[in-house]
């Protein structure tokens, strides 16, 4: 018996349109950001949190990123201080994440926040996961749309691969831009680098990079971003059964960027990963990334991705 494949439906009108139906039915959608594509469901229907989670096969205890269309739909569900004003002026639209003390009554399902009294909300700038939101009239939790713990997923095909017929249907807006998922910031604390880097916000704000002793955002697991097969990072030269992934001047099977550019390289990282994934090669193994700018996000998730 064949296996039951999602619809992917090509960015436009009768695209989003249909998808809008289904998140106000209670469904689940993949849609692109800039970052990666996300799996959204109405935050406030616990029911369809839940399909998240089920499909995904992800941690109840890990909280998901709820997108809004602007400042206003986020104060409906979070208090802001003056340093969450600033960055959030700065910028939303965009990939920066603000983890927030939710706001009572603010009617979002406890799924969303894994029980916690914070909420982490983002105001995407992708066309369309901002036409959805406009289009559903509902804030949308969206993790990445793949299983947990999988490769982020940075085109459609990436997430039929990865969650087949657990997401009825994919929007296809083509790649994403950022190619890796947005920076996190609760308070003046740099919970997970992204693209929105330290350097940029303490433009604006004293931040510093840390952690916390328990799961309070996206993204905070220690393995994470995985592929299927053994990762090794610092390569300068790719052994017989390894597919290796270059940077700069090591070219290897395939590059993150030959010009030893960091955006491009953050760009093409999940995707070259999955091409790796998919190789006939044993193992993967990555050429050094600089830890500098958006380096920083790059080798944050490569190393998440090395712990198995």
């Amino acid at each position: 018996m064949t296996a039951q494949l999602p619809q992917i439906r090509r960015y436009g009108t009768a695209a989003i349109a249909a998808a809008a139906a289904a998140i106000r039915a209670g469904g689940i959608v993949a849609v692109p950001t800039e970052t990666v594509y996300g799996l959204a469901a109405d935050a406030r229907d616990s029911r369809a949190v839940a399909r998240i989670y089920a499909a995904k096969g992800r941690p109840s205890f890990n909280p998901l990123i709820v997108h809004v269309l602007d400042l206003a739909a986020a104060e409906a569900l979070a208090v802001l201080d003056d340093d969450a004003r600033a960055l959030a002026g700065r910028f939303w639209p965009g990939p920066l994440t603000l983890v927030l003390p939710l706001r009572a009554g603010a009617g979002v399902a406890s799924l969303v926040t894994a029980g916690l009294d914070t909420i982490a909300l983002r105001v995407p700038a992708h066309r369309a996961m901002r036409a959805l939101l406009a289009v559903s009239g509902a804030p949308l939790a969206a993790p990445s749309a793949n299983a947990s713990n999988a490769i982020s997923p940075t085109r459609a095909e990436h997430v039929a691969a990865s969650l087949g017929a657990a997401v009825p249907l994919i929007l296809d807006d083509g790649a994403t831009d950022e190619g890796v998922e947005s920076t996190i910031v609760a308070g003046r604390t740099i919970l997970r680098p992204g693209p929105v880097t330290a350097e940029m916000l303490r433009a604006l704000l004293p931040v510093t990079a840390g952690t916390t002793a328990h799961v309070s955002a996206p993204g905070q697991l220690a393995t994470h971003y995985a592929p299927r097969k053994p990762l090794r990072l610092e390569a300068v030269a790719g052994e017989a059964d390894e597919w290796l992934i270059g940077y700069g001047a090591v070219a290897g099977d395939d590059t993150l960027s030959a010009a030893g550019d960091p955006v491009e390289a953050a760009a093409r990282l999940f995707d070259a990963l999955h091409r790796a994934d998919a190789s006939a090669r044993a193992r993967i193994a990555v050429a050094p990334v600089p830890e500098a700018g958006v380096g920083v996000a790059i080798n944050d998730r490569l190393r998440r991705a090395a712990r198995r």
